[in-house]
Parts: structure tokens; C-alpha cells; sequence
């Protein structure tokens, strides 16, 4: 009896994280189904953007390039508010939290008005000025060098900022979410600032909206091991919520409104 989609997936998944490459031919001949069979599977897992097909096979997804932050307040615009509502949700009264760089985190000092004695770090430029308008409670600045097209600050002032505090909970916007290779950042500064953000924090939150699932981006920042939770929106794949709910990674699910 032939396996099932989610059987083969499994399977699928694991060789390319392993060879970085599958073939049509060699998965039709171990998973004992037609080549018809494994290319329908492949043209799935590719609109999941867990893979690319390529003559033949798939390979890992490709590795991308930035938009700036301008170009990217405009993408996705609902479905980040409701992954940066799910994620205030997780402040309780009296955390320190930081605030990461990039668009999906932006929107979460919308929603902490109702919460006490909160105190909210930041190297994000765009984040500490939607603070000043709309947040009540501590602002904490990493000042530093800045960088123009992500407006984030980040080098030795900035860590050394850091290194001086101990925070209850991290918001880090991720740039692709790998099996194999974890979570991963455009930018080998906004790597660095995100990285060490996770080692001064209780509790390392994730927020990705659907696009970076399956994705392997330029500068690693950490595994999905080093993690609390990852929070992501309705619009993920079922595929992917299958995947880490497998690997034991907490996974929540924002409606979007």
C-alpha cells in the first residue's frame, strides 16, 4: 500500500534538508509511487514555499534579497497587524520586552495600552517613534549606528546597551524559518542585534507571516531550538504547522481581522 501525501512529505522534506536536492525519479522508486505521483507532491510543497522545482527534482528554497522598509510596510499589512496582536497578547503586566527591527514587529506597541508597568526596549527606529505616539509606559532606546534602509541601529554602542539588562520576553521578526536551518535574517548587523536580544531574554518569540516559512535567508540568527514560540497567522500552510507541531516548536495562530 502506498504511503500517504503526509508520509511522503515527511520523507521529502528530510532528503532535501539532507542532500539539499531531491529527483523525481529516485523518491518514485523509495516511496514506491508513480513519477506523476511525486512531481504532484513537489508542485504542492512548492506553493507552501518549502522547496523549488527544478528539471527533474527540487531544490532547498532560494536565497532572497531585501526589500526596504518603505517597500515592505505595504506587504502583507493585515496579516502582520493580527501576528503583532497575537504577539501583545503575550506581554503580561510588569514584562520588559524588546522590540526587534522590521515591519511585522512594528504594530505590537499598538496593542500594550492595556497592559501595567510595562517597559519596552528597542533598536528600531520606526518602533520607538510609534512609542513616543501611542505607548504610555518606559521607552528604552539602543542607540548606535544606524541603518538607513531598515531604520535599526545596531554595532558595539548598541550591544553594549544590551549587554546591561535582562528582559522577560524578545519580539524577533524573522526573515525565513528553516527546518534545517532555523531562523534567519537579510542583514549580518540585524543578525548580530537579534542574537544577542535572545540571549538577554527569558523567552525568545518569533513572528513570521506566511511568505517566510520554508525560506533560508542571508545571516543566520539562531535555531529553532533557542526558541519559545513562533507566532504566525492563519495563512500558514497546514504543511507547516504539521512540520513544527512534529519538531515540538509551540506554534501560535493569529485570526487576522
Amino acid at each position: 500500500m502506498s504511503l500517504t501525501f503526509e508520509a511522503r512529505k515527511k520523507t521529502i522534506l528530510e532528503t532535501l534538508e539532507k542532500d539539499e536536492i531531491v529527483k523525481v525519479r529516485t523518491l518514485a522508486e523509495s516511496l514506491y509511487v508513480s513519477g506523476e505521483t511525486i512531481r504532484r507532491d513537489l508542485d504542492k510543497l512548492e506553493k507552501n514555499g518549502l522547496l523549488k522545482k527544478v528539471y527533474g527534482g527540487a531544490v532547498k528554497a532560494k536565497l532572497t534579497t531585501e526589500l526596504t522598509f518603505d517597500q515592505k510596510t505595504t506587504l502583507n499589512k493585515q496579516e502582520k497587524r493580527a501576528i503583532s496582536k497575537a504577539a501583545a497578547d503575550l506581554v503580561e503586566d510588569g514584562d520588559s520586552i524588546l522590540i526587534g527591527h522590521g515591519t511585522t514587529t512594528l504594530d505590537i506597541v499598538r496593542f500594550l495600552n492595556g497592559k501595567n508597568n510595562v517597559k519596552v526596549i528597542t533598536a528600531s527606529v520606526p518602533v520607538l517613534l510609534l512609542a513616543m505616539e501611542m505607548f504610555h509606559g518606559q521607552i528604552i532606546f539602543l542607540g548606535g549606528e544606524v541603518e538607513r534602509h531598515q531604520k535599526f541601529t545596531s554595532g558595539s554602542l548598541s550591544e553594549m546597551s544590551l549587554g546591561q539588562l535582562k528582559v522577560n520576553k524578545a519580539f524577533i521578526a524573522a526573515g525565513g524559518v528553516s527546518i534545517k536551518d532555523g531562523i534567519t535574517d537579510y542583514d549580518l548587523h540585524g543578525s548580530s542585534m537579534s542574537r544577542k536580544m535572545i540571549k538577554r531574554v527569558n523567552e525568545a518569540i518569533i513572528l513570521a507571516d506566511h511568505t517566510k516559512f520554508g525560506k533560508t535567508t542571508f545571516a543566520h540568527i539562531c535555531a529553532l531550538t533557542d526558541i519559545s514560540v513562533i507566532v504566525t497567522s492563519e495563512k500558514c500552510s497546514e504543511e507547516w504547522k504539521s512540520t513544527l507541531i512534529e519538531k515540538e516548536i509551540e506554534l501560535l495562530v493569529a485570526e487576522i481581522f
